[in-house]
């Protein structure tokens, strides 16, 4: 079945620009386009498309405004053009957080200096949302207006969710030193749907890697470290890995641990021209698996692609342990379908469990 898509943006010339690439692909069908926001919430009411490509910067209603309304009424697939700087990427974790699955640069430059490359990449990410669907679990919860009562120091959110987490039969570590957690596409609102799940008292280090650019890392670490009980940054070399402290690895580079003994802290160094992910899961995994052998939870969450499957093969040869996202929760059953096919997953959870589990660490 062919991928029937909805183009939104003010500029005719970038709409049939984008009608143009996408229409070369047979198992693609552009059926609409709108100019601006209104617009675009009317088509998708009308023409039900199975994915919306959609500009942020739009007259009448903006962006954001319009994946939340369409979100609100109907599950759709929406994949935002987003500039590559700190502003743009704030607006484009707002349009994630309204219920929008994905982002891509618009200008295109920044995704590759070959137009086939940019095209094929567009083609991927349209037909890849259309064939997961519209997840239960695509828009994200209203952000709040202020900070949680249970950051940093356990309120009344945070000691009602220890209780209940004692409540249970506890989930023994065994040797986990460290925790590390691979996503990409809907990754931003599942880690955040994780993470604010975490106590203030996490009694072990997590390390974060999802797919993204260098200059939304930062504000995406700051997004995170407002909403959570446990600390969150993004990692610079020689971070110490420290129990309740999430490092998210940056943009554009790898992401290693280094030392022994207890005593780790993360190296960030700067990825091959033949490396496609900056960062990548798989290079994180490798690296947890040399530093801490048997001594890793690896946690991989929703996402295009197989990234993160060879690492959890490492990591589980060494003796550690490994989780997948199921299927019914991720945006795109990718890279924790390439994981749980593998025989790698030592349990398949939903997302909403993920967190749960976690804080029943002890």
């Amino acid at each position: 079945m062919r991928a029937r898509v909805l183009v939104v943006d003010d500029s005719g010339f970038f709409r049939r620009r984008i009608r143009d690439m996408l229409s070369e692909d047979p198992d693609i069908e552009v059926i609409g386009e709108a100019a601006d926001g209104r617009e675009a919430v009317e088509q998708a009411q009308r023409l039900r498309p199975d994915v919306i490509t959609m500009d942020i910067e739009m007259p009448v209603m903006d962006g954001i405004s319009a994946v939340r309304e369409i979100t609100r009424s109907r599950r759709v697939p929406v994949l935002m053009f987003s500039s590559l700087t700190y502003d743009g990427a704030k607006a484009t974790l707002d349009a994630l957080d309204a219920g929008a699955a994905d982002f891509i640069p618009k200008r295109f430059a920044d995704i590759s200096a070959d137009p086939e490359q940019v095209k094929r990449q567009l083609q991927s990410r349209v037909k890849a949302l259309a064939a997961g669907g519209a997840r239960p679990n695509a828009p994200a919860p209203p952000r709040p207006t202020s900070p949680p009562v249970a950051r940093r120091t356990p309120g009344v959110q945070a000691e009602a969710f220890c209780a209940a987490a004692a409540a249970a039969p506890a989930v023994r570590p065994g040797r986990y030193e460290l925790i590390v957690i691979g996503t990409s596409t809907g990754g931003p609102v599942a880690l955040q749907k994780v993470l604010t799940q975490l106590p203030a008292s996490f009694p072990l280090p997590i390390l974060l890697i999802q797919h993204m650019p260098a200059s939304f890392t930062s504000a995406f670490a700051e997004r995170l470290d407002e909403l959570c009980a446990i600390k969150v940054k993004e990692a610079a070399d020689g971070d110490p890995l420290q129990p309740g402290v999430a490092l998210l690895a940056p943009g554009g580079k790898q992401l290693g641990v280094r030392g022994a003994g207890g005593r780790l802290s993360v190296h960030t160094f700067e990825a091959r021209a033949d490396q496609f992910y900056k960062p990548s899961v798989d290079i994180a995994f490798t690296e947890a698996a040399r530093a801490c052998p048997g001594r890793v939870l690896a946690i991989v969450l929703t996402g295009m692609g197989s990234d993160g499957c060879e690492g959890a093969r490492l990591l589980k040869s060494s003796g550690s342990s490994v989780w997948s996202q199921d299927e019914a929760s991720s945006v795109i059953y990718g890279m924790p379908a390439a994981v749980a096919k593998a025989g790698l997953s030592d349990r398949v959870l939903a997302l909403d469990a993920v967190g749960a589990e976690l804080a029943r660490l002890r």
